[in-house]
């Protein structure tokens, strides 16, 4: 399986040296990432990219709240194909008034993103999944106001917080979904006890086989509470070997 990694995983050792995480990444086994607020850094990165011999089919960016023409033109420059909002707060969930006006703002912005040749997407958290509005979730609902070109990137660990069955949701949401966030944990709003893939209450397996149009399976620590690149080392590992793997820090600690 080929496997990408958020990059906000690591944010702390990017901001230290941008260039050796990314070659450290690659020393894993990464050959992609995907970036986070990447337009400032857009050329340091492609050249980081570059010499790792890394590419970023995906990125995380502001849509809604940023300039999209300076936007599109660093993930073009990165060579991505999508462009990920990541985040929009709970207060743009709770009515179909609100989602419609959402989704109006997104239709928007994939016409401006094929003007570079790039397909836009939205990532949800947790808060995308009540109350329900017209018999469905927030995020469903959401979904059914997109023009064909939209896509979704689902964090399966977000939707299960959310109390959703991720695996039952990417087969309701179908095509639709061509990404997918793979982390691993209590299932809890609580980042700092996520766990690598394999060790946590996540059926690993079951979403990913249920996820019928992936193109991108990107893994991802919003927190972890130890070396976090033990930490996605074992999920790599596990999504690779089929069995989990115990990172070196926790197995020191027994």
């Amino acid at each position: 399986m080929n496997c990408s990694v958020q990059l906000y995983t690591v944010r702390d050792a990017l901001q230290t040296d941008l260039a050796g995480t990314i070659r450290r990444l690659a020393g894993i086994g990464f050959t992609q990432v995907e970036p986070y607020n990447f337009v400032a850094q857009a050329e340091e990165l492609a050249t980081a990219l570059a010499d790792a011999g890394v590419t970023a089919p995906s990125g995380h960016a502001p849509l809604l709240s940023g300039d999209q023409d300076e936007i599109f033109a660093a993930a073009k420059r990165l060579g991505m194909g999508i462009v990920i909002d990541p985040y929009l707060p709970a207060e743009h969930w709770q009515d179909a008034e609100a989602i419609r006006g959402v989704a109006a703002r997104f239709n928007a912005a994939a016409r401006k993103g094929a003007e570079y040749g790039i397909r836009v997407g939205y990532h949800n958290h947790w808060w995308e999944f009540s109350p329900k509005i017209e018999g469905v979730t927030p995020l469903e609902f959401f979904a059914g106001l997109l023009d064909p070109e939209l896509v979704l990137e689902v964090d399966t660990y977000w939707a299960a917080v959310g109390g959703e069955d991720p695996a039952a949701l990417l087969q309701r949401l179908g095509e639709r979904v061509v990404a997918v966030h793979i982390k691993d944990g209590p299932g809890t709003e609580d980042t700092h006890a996520q766990v690598p893939a394999g060790q946590g209450t996540m059926d690993v397996r079951g979403i990913l086989d249920a996820a019928n149009s992936l193109e991108l399976t990107v893994l991802e620590f919003d927190d972890y509470a130890h070396d976090i690149f033990d930490g996605v080392t074992a999920s790599l590992r596990y999504l690779q070997a089929g069995s989990p793997a115990r990172p070196a820090a926790e197995a020191d600690a027994r």
